[in-house]
């Protein structure tokens, strides 16, 4: 399968009153590198949208062992690590790294993706271009 790894900054809106980073933005950060993860691989989200597909997430799962504070350095890894017949799940990792310290993983999860039609919103098989670029098998 295909890694693809985010770099972020923490923005100030996105620390609490603690001084971390608010534990719901690690959510958005798994939306932003799910969908630089399928640019990555050839897939712009309006092309799957123009064929007639989209995916929804149906399970989100985070466990935290680090905090993030504003302006530490972050990667977002993004991995697909299951392909099933209408959804995959998407591994993520959240490496962080401030001045002089190693790199650690803070946050990991994962979301589970169920492919729908734009149509009637109902779920469909996974085509094959998208389960080729998921797997890392397509030719670009």
């Amino acid at each position: 399968m295909s890694a693809f790894s985010l770099p972020i900054v923490p923005r100030y809106a996105e620390v609490d009153q603690q001084g971390v980073v608010f534990n719901g933005h690690y959510l958005t950060w798994f939306d932003e590198a799910c969908t630089g993860l399928l640019e990555d691989l050839g897939l712009a989200y309006p092309d799957l949208m123009a064929t007639g597909y989209d995916f929804q997430v149906v399970h989100s799962e985070i466990d935290y062992r680090a905090s993030v504070r504003w302006r530490d350095s972050v990667r977002v890894t993004a991995d697909c690590v299951r392909i099933g017949s209408t959804s995959f799940t998407i591994a993520f990792g959240v490496h962080r790294s401030s001045e002089g310290a190693e790199e650690q993983l803070a946050v990991e999860g994962h979301n589970v993706y169920v492919l729908v039609s734009t149509e009637d919103w109902t779920k469909r098989p996974i085509p094959p271009s998208l389960r080729d670029a998921l797997s890392g098998t397509a030719t670009r």
